[in-house]
């Protein structure tokens, strides 16, 4: 189980870094990358029978995240017309 996780984790970071042409592909690797390390943390604590509270305040910050890509992606399309990221230059590498 955990080497499906740091497999899924190091699979979504591959993706990250080289394939960010479009806005809305680079938040779902975000939310992926995060689902992937809230199963992580599940997976850890059921392994050391830790309390599940820090779970809660990682879920409650895996929805801000998501609400600010979502108000970022508007903006994006508001401004720009379509969430193609080559076309602007805020992730020139």
């Amino acid at each position: 189980m955990l080497m499906i996780l740091c497999f899924m984790f190091y699979f979504s970071a591959f993706i990250l870094f080289f394939k960010k042409n479009h806005l809305l592909m680079f938040l779902m690797v975000l939310e992926f990358m995060t689902l992937t390390m809230m199963l992580y943390l599940i997976f850890f604590f059921c392994m050391m029978m830790y309390d599940f509270s820090i779970i809660v305040y990682f879920i409650i910050v895996m929805v801000c995240e998501a609400v600010m890509g979502l108000v970022l992606l508007t903006l994006f399309v508001r401004n720009n017309g379509s969430d193609y990221l080559q076309s602007s230059f805020i992730f020139m590498c």
